[in-house]
C-alpha cells in the first residue's frame, strides 16, 4: 500500500515562504516524490541485548504514543544477562525499552531494523550502546547532548549562587558563559534537523528542553519546514501529526504577534497591559507614563530569573529616585511560589501575573521565554530590549542622567 502524497498540508505550512524560492519549490516536489515511492506495510524488527549486572528478571517493550504507552513485547533476562525482543511497524515508530518505570530509554525504530543493545544496569538510561537502527541512534545522540548540556548550566548556576549577587564583574562573567552554552545548544539542535530533514528523530529536537522550560528550537522557518517534510512523509505517525498541529497553532500565533514585532522594530508606542499584582489590585502599564520602566517578564521556577532579580534590584535601587520604575510580569501558575520569591528576592517594585502565565501580555510583547524585558522611554516608546547585566545600568545611566 503506498502512502497518499500529502500535499495540501505541505502547500499549507509552506505557503508562508518566499514564493519565489526556487529551493523551497524543488524541495517541495522532491517531497512528494518521496511520499508517493514510501510504503507503509508492517515488517519485523528484532532487538537482541546483553546487560550487564542485571538485577532485573524481565525487560519490556512499549510503543510510546502521545497518550501513554502501549506493550508491545516483553523478554526474560538469562542468567548471562540477555534477552531478545520482537515488534513490527510500517514506518519509524517511537518506543520505550524499560526495566522498570525509573530505568527506561527511548528508540525509534524502522522496519526491519535489527537492533544490538547493550548497557549496564546501574547506568541503564544514560549510558549504553546501539547499533543496527539509525532512528535510535539519532536519539542517543540528541538526549545524551542535551544531558552534556544542562550539566554545563547547573554548574554554571552554582558558581552564579557562590557570589550571592556580591560582585557584578561576577556575576556578568558566568551569565555571559551561560548564554554561550544556551547558543551552542541551540545551533546543534538547529543543524541536526537540517541535517535530518526526514527523520523523526527531528521531532524529539524540536521538543526538547533546557532545564528551566524553555525550547532549545525557537526558529519557526525550521520549525514548519521539519513539520511539513515528517507530515508528508509520515502522515501516519501520531507525532508527525502532532508536531504539524502545534506548528500550525504556532503560525497562527506568530501572525497575532506582527503588531508586536512592528512595535519591536520601529519604536511606536508599547502595547498595554493590565494585570492584578499579588494583592490582585489592578495595574495598569500605561499609567507609568512620565517614568522610565523596565517590562520584564520572570518566573519564580526559573534560576536565570532568580539571577538576574539581583541584578534589577541593584539598578532598581539606584535609578528609582530619578523615575525608574519596573513593571514584572510573572508567567507562573503557583501564587504561593511566586509570593514567596517576591519576598526572598526583595522585589519592591511592581509585580503582576494572572497566575495562569499571563500568555496575553507574552503574546502582545512576543516573547517566547524567560528572563526577557524591555525598556521604555517615558512617553512610552520601545528603547531597548533583552538588556543582560551591566547593559541595564549602561541605558538607564544614558537615559535618566
Amino acid at each position: 500500500m503506498l502512502l497518499p502524497v500529502c500535499s495540501l498540508p505541505l502547500i499549507v505550512i509552506l505557503a508562508d515562504l518566499n514564493k519565489n524560492d526556487s529551493t523551497v519549490k524543488n524541495f517541495c516536489w522532491i517531497l512528494l516524490a518521496l511520499a508517493a515511492l514510501s510504503a507503509c506495510k508492517k515488517e519485523n524488527f528484532t532487538i537482541e541485548g546483553h546487560i550487564t549486572n542485571a538485577q532485573s528478571p524481565m525487560i519490556y517493550l512499549d510503543q510510546l504514543n502521545i497518550n501513554g504507552t502501549v506493550a508491545v513485547d516483553s523478554s526474560t533476562i538469562d542468567e548471562n544477562g540477555k534477552f531478545k525482543l520482537n515488534g513490527s511497524v510500517g514506518y519509524p515508530t517511537f518506543f520505550l525499552l524499560r526495566l522498570n518505570d525509573q530505568k527506561f530509554i527511548t528508540l525509534l525504530i524502522d522496519s526491519l531494523d535489527n537492533i544490538r543493545f547493550s548497557a549496564d544496569y546501574l547506568n541503564f538510561s544514560k549510558d549504553y550502546s546501539i547499533e543496527g537502527s539509525v532512528g535510535s541512534e539519532q536519539v542517543r545522540e540528541l538526549n545524551q547532548h542535551l544531558t552534556r548540556t544542562n550539566a554545563r548550566l547547573d554548574s554554571v548556576r552554582s558558581m552564579l549562587s557562590m557570589d550571592n549577587g556580591t560582585d557584578p564583574q561576577w556575576q556578568e562573567k558566568w551569565i555571559s558563559e551561560m548564554e554561550k552554552i544556551y547558543l551552542e545548544q541551540e545551533h546543534y539542535s538547529l543543524q541536526f534537523i537540517n541535517k535530518n530533514p526526514f527523520s523523526l528523530a527531528s521531532v524529539l529536537a524540536i521538543y526538547q528542553k533546557f532545564n528551566n522550560g524553555n525550547y532549545i528550537v525557537q526558529d519557526i522557518q525550521t520549525i514548519k519546514v521539519a513539520a511539513s517534510a515528517l507530515h508528508t512523509m509520515y502522515p501516519q505517525s501520531v507525532h508527525a501529526q502532532t508536531l504539524y498541529k502545534d506548528t500550525e497553532k504556532l503560525v497562527k500565533e506568530v501572525r497575532q504577534q506582527e503588531l508586536a514585532r512592528f512595535v519591536e522594530q520601529y519604536g511606536k508606542n508599547s502595547p498595554d497591559i493590565t494585570l492584578p499584582d499579588f494583592l490582585g489590585k489592578n495595574r495598569t502599564l500605561s499609567d507609568l507614563k512620565g517614568k522610565v520602566v523596565l517590562v520584564q517578564f520572570w518566573s519564580a521556577a526559573d534560576k536565570t530569573c532568580r539571577v538576574m532579580n539581583q541584578v534589577l534590584r541593584e539598578n532598581y535601587d539606584k535609578f528609582k529616585v530619578k523615575g525608574f520604575e519596573i513593571f514584572q510580569i510573572s508567567i507562573d501558575t503557583n501564587k504561593d511560589a511566586w509570593i514567596e520569591a517576591i519576598e526572598e528576592d526583595q522585589l519592591n517594585w511592581i509585580n503582576v501575573g494572572d497566575m495562569n502565565g499571563s500568555t496575553e501580555a507574552l503574546t502582545l510583547f512576543n516573547v517566547r521565554s524567560v528572563p526577557s524585558n524591555y525598556l521604555l522611554n517615558r512617553d512610552g516608546t520601545i528603547a531597548a530590549r533583552n538588556l543582560k547585566g551591566p547593559e541595564i545600568h549602561q541605558h538607564l545611566s544614558e537615559i535618566l542622567n
